[in-house]
């Protein structure tokens, strides 16, 4: 359904069907249709809620009217084509939150979702979005994202380390050097109990690598591929995300730590 720009749409009270409203109604404001009312209702039903607003693309939380989202939009394409571009980054780029709110509004989601924000590397924010996505109807697919997303926080620390990996380099290896960055490395700690936290650390991120080459859709897996379910997607998916931000949580702290030695 199409709106004018000055329309009166009526608003879904459901934070759900109030998401997919705001996302069609920007597609719709992307090609000068879409309601300029329906954006400003919609927008504030959900900067209402805290969890909600976090989640929101930065186009829309720093956009209090029509004409601000559609500039915003417009640097994103332009000429020949350029609908397409910014149709498909909006709908992008709403996936974290609509997750978010059709699995009933997982807290540890938006947690996850707000600390990898902050890291400035898209790729690592765009497979956790597919992770997310894929979690319920494509669990394999799911399971692959968790894999990667985990490649490329470690493959962006160690170069931002100064650092440089090889292609081979799976994913546990990949680990193994960004955390020899970090100073995670059970090997370099004496207290036992985090040497075992640690350990066991190395193992979460192992044992995700695994799963992705005996189930996961990166690979053919022939007659041994292990059909995954949502429940093990959903594991897998929450396990990355939580080593993800603990590794750029990490990183973030060696890096003020400098910075203040610099001081």
């Amino acid at each position: 359904m199409s709106y004018g720009l000055f329309d009166e749409p009526d608003i879904p009270d459901d934070l759900f069907e109030c998401a997919l409203f705001l996302r069609n109604n920007i597609i719709g404001l992307t090609t000068q249709g879409g309601s300029e009312s329906g954006y400003k209702r919609a927008r504030r039903m959900l900067m209402d809620d805290p969890e909600s607003k976090r989640l929101l693309p930065n186009f829309v939380r720093f956009s209090n009217d029509a004409a601000s989202v559609q500039s915003a939009l417009s640097s994103v394409a332009s000429g020949s084509g350029s609908w397409a571009i910014r149709r498909g980054h909006v709908t992008e780029s709403f996936i974290p939150l609509l997750t978010y709110l059709e699995s009933g509004g997982s807290a540890a989601d938006a947690t996850i979702t707000e600390g990898l924000d902050v890291y400035d590397a898209p790729a690592v924010q765009a497979f956790w979005a597919k992770a997310l996505d894929r979690r319920t109807l494509d669990p394999d697919g799911a399971v692959t994202a968790a894999s990667t997303l985990l490649e490329e926080v470690c493959k962006h620390i160690i170069e931002d380390s100064g650092g440089e990996w090889e292609a081979k380099w799976n994913v546990p290896k990949l680990y193994a050097e960004a955390s020899k960055v970090l100073k995670l490395a059970p090997a370099q700690h004496q207290e036992e109990l985090f040497k075992t936290i640690l350990g066991n650390c190395q193992s979460v991120v192992q044992s995700i690598g695994s799963l992705r080459n005996k189930g996961g859709d990166a690979h053919a897996g022939g007659r041994l591929r292990v059909p995954f379910k949502p429940r093990h997607a959903a594991l897998t998916v929450n396990l990355a995300g939580s080593m993800a931000l603990f590794l750029i949580e990490t990183w973030q702290a060696r890096v003020d730590e400098r910075q203040g030695r610099d001081c």
